[in-house]
C-alpha cells in the first residue's frame, strides 16, 4: 500500500474515521455504566429520607462485586456468540440494546427491577464488549505498528464517557432523585446503539459474520492471515504464555484500581471534606465550570471532525449522535445554572470519580504519543510502571488519612489526596488497560480474537470481585488498625507486583519472540 493511499486511510486525527465512530459507541456505552455505578452504592447505602435503602456497606459493596465481576465474566460467552454466529456488528447492537433494557428496569427502583436490571446489563455487556474492542482490532490488522497508539485514542472514548456518565448521572441522582441518574443511563444507552447501527456501513466487511474479521479479497490482508497461521506451535505457545503471565498479574491491578466504586467511594462520602465555604467554593465553582465544559468541547471538536468526513456516508448515525450531543450540553448549561448561583458549594461524592476519566481525556494522547515514538517501553516495563503508579496513589491516600483515628465512621480530610490518587491512577491505568488489549490482539491468532479478549475480561471479573470483596472489609479493618492501615494494603502489594514485572522484563521479551 503506497504513501497516499495510507494517509488518506488514515485521515481523521492520523486514525481511521471509523476509529472515531467506535470511539463514541464505546462512549455512550460506558457513559451508561460508569453513570449508573457511581450512584450504585451510594444509593443503596443512603437514608430513606435521602432517597436510598439503607443497606449496610458490606451488603452493598456485595452486590456491587457480583455485579462487576460478572459483566467480565459474560464477555467470554458473548465472543465465543460473536465469532461462531452473529459476528462482531450485530453481537455490539443486540448487546446494547439488552443494557438499555437493563438501565430502564432499574430506573424504576424496586428490588424485583433492581436485580432484572443487573441480569439485563450483565448479559448485554457480555454481547458488547468484546466485540466492540475486536472491531477495533480488526480495523488495524493491516497496521500492527499503530494498534497500540489506536487502542489508546479508544480508551480515551471509553473514558469520556464514563466522565460525562459520572456528571450528570451523579448531578441528576443528587438534584432530582436516583431514578432519573439510573434513567439517564438508559437514554444515552439507546442512542449509541442507533448511532452504531446506523453508522455500520462504514465498517464495511469488518465483523458482519462469523470468523470474518476482515476483507479477504484484500491480497494483503489475506497474506499478513496466511502468515499469521503458519506461527510455529511452540512460538505460539510462548506468546500464549505471555498473555498468561500479563493476565495473571493484572488481576492485582484491578483489584486494587476498582476500589473506585466502592471503598473510594465511601471515603469520599464520609471521610473527606466536601462541603466548602468562601474562596474554596469559589475555586471549586471555577474548576467545576472548567470540567464540566472544557473536555466536552474538545470531544465536540472531534465529534464535528467526524461529521466532516463521515457525514454523506453515515449521515443517520451523525444525526443521532449530534442529537446527543446537543442533550449534554443542555444538562451541562442546566448544571451550571444551578451550582453557579449558590454561595457555598458542597461536592457531591461520586464528583470524585470524573478525575479518572477527565485524567484519562487529557493524558491518553501523550501516552498514545509515547508508545508511538522511539522510546516505547517493552509490555513488561509499561505494565511495571502501571502497577508502581497504582501504588503510589494508594501511598497517597494512606498518607492522608493518617490522621483519622482509629475507627472512625466518618472524617474531614482534605480532597487533595482523593485527587492525587486519581491522578496516579490513571496513569497506571494507561500502562495497564488499553496496553493489554493491544498486546492480546498482537499475540494471539485473528481467528481467535473474539474468545481471546472474553478470557482476557475474565482476569477482570476476577480482580472486580476481589476489590469488592476486600472493600467490604472496610469498616472492621478501620475499627481494628486504621484507615491508613487499609489504603496501605493497596500501596504495598501493587508496587511490589510493579517491582516483579521489571525483573521478569528480558523474559517476557524473549517469549514474545519479536512482538513489540
Amino acid at each position: 500500500m503506497n504513501i497516499s493511499t495510507e494517509n488518506k486511510e488514515f485521515s481523521l486525527l492520523n486514525h481511521k474515521p471509523a476509529l472515531f465512530v467506535l470511539f463514541f459507541t464505546e462512549m455512550w456505552e460506558r457513559f451508561s455504566y460508569y453513570g449508573m455505578r457511581a450512584i450504585f452504592v451510594l444509593f443503596l447505602t443512603a437514608s430513606f429520607s435521602d432517597g436510598g435503602w439503607e443497606w449496610t456497606r458490606e451488603r452493598a459493596l456485595g452486590l456491587l462485586g457480583i455485579y462487576t465481576s460478572s459483566v467480565y465474566i459474560t464477555p467470554l460467552i458473548g465472543g465465543i456468540i460473536a465469532d461462531k454466529l452473529l459476528g462482531y456488528q450485530k453481537a455490539v447492537a443486540l448487546g446494547a440494546l439488552i443494557m438499555t433494557l437493563g438501565h430502564a428496569s432499574m430506573s424504576l427502583e424496586t428490588e424485583t427491577t433492581l436485580y432484572i436490571g443487573i441480569g439485563l446489563l450483565i448479559i448485554g455487556n457480555g454481547l458488547f464488549k468484546p466485540n466492540v474492542t475486536s472491531m477495533v482490532s480488526g480495523l488495524y490488522d493491516k497496521y500492527p505498528e499503530r494498534k497500540d497508539g489506536a487502542y489508546t485514542i479508544f480508551y480515551m472514548g471509553v473514558n469520556a464517557g464514563g466522565f460525562l456518565g459520572v456528571l450528570l448521572c451523579g448531578f441528576l441522582a443528587n438534584n432530582l432523585s436516583y431514578s432519573w441518574g439510573f434513567g439517564l443511563a438508559g437514554i444515552f444507552m439507546f442512542l449509541g446503539t442507533l448511532q452504531f447501527w446506523f453508522g455500520r456501513e462504514i465498517f464495511e466487511n469488518i465483523g458482519t459474520s462469523p470468523n470474518k474479521k476482515t476483507e479477504l479479497s484484500d491480497k494483503i490482508i489475506k497474506h499478513e492471515i496466511e502468515k499469521e497461521e503458519e506461527v510455529p506451535n511452540n512460538v505460539q505457545r510462548d506468546r500464549y504464555i505471555v498473555v498468561a503471565i500479563l493476565a495473571f498479574f493484572t488481576v492485582f491491578f484491578w483489584w486494587a484500581f476498582e476500589q473506585a466504586s466502592g471503598s473510594m467511594n465511601i471515603f469520599a462520602k464520609d471521610y473527606t471534606q466536601r462541603a466548602l465555604t468562601g474562596n474554596s467554593a469559589l475555586i471549586f465553582k471555577v474548576i467545576d465550570v472548567l470540567i464540566s465544559t472544557v473536555p466536552l468541547i474538545i470531544i465536540s471538536w472531534v465529534l464535528l471532525k467526524l461529521f466532516g468526513q463521515t457525514f454523506k456516508r453515515i449521515s443517520l448515525s451523525n444525526i443521532v449522535l449530534g442529537i446527543s450531543f446537543l442533550s449534554i450540553w443542555a444538562i451541562v448549561i442546566w448544571k451550571l445554572s444551578v451550582i453557579i448561583p449558590q454561595k457555598n458549594a458542597e461536592i457531591e461524592a461520586s464528583w470524585f470519580l470524573i478525575l479518572n476519566s477527565l485524567f484519562i481525556i487529557f493524558l491518553a494522547p501523550i501516552f498514545s504519543k509515547w508508545w508511538e515514538s522511539k522510546f516505547n517501553p517493552s509490555a513488561a516495563v509499561k505494565f511495571g510502571i502501571g502497577m508502581i503508579l497504582l501504588g503510589i496513589g494508594f501511598g497517597a491516600l494512606a498518607y492522608g488519612s493518617s490522621s483519622i483515628p482509629q475507627g472512625a465512621k466518618t472524617a474531614s480530610v482534605s480532597l487533595i489526596w482523593l485527587v492525587l490518587a486519581y491522578l496516579f491512577h490513571t496513569m497506571g491505568e494507561l500502562c495497564v488497560s488499553p496496553v493489554g488489549l493491544s498486546y492480546v490482539s498482537k499475540l494471539v491468532p485473528a481467528k481467535k480474537i473474539g474468545m481471546m479478549f472474553g478470557i482476557w475480561y475474565l482476569v477482570n471479573a476476577l480482580g472486580n470481585y476481589l476489590a469488592a470483596l476486600t472493600g467490604s472489609y472496610i469498616d472492621p479493618i478501620v475499627e481494628k488498625y486504621s484507615m491508613s492501615f487499609f489504603f496501605l494494603i493497596f500501596t504495598i502489594i501493587p508496587a511490589s507486583v510493579g517491582l516483579i514485572f521489571l525483573v521478569l522484563n528480558p523474559i517476557i521479551k524473549k517469549l514474545m519472540h519479536g512482538i513489540r
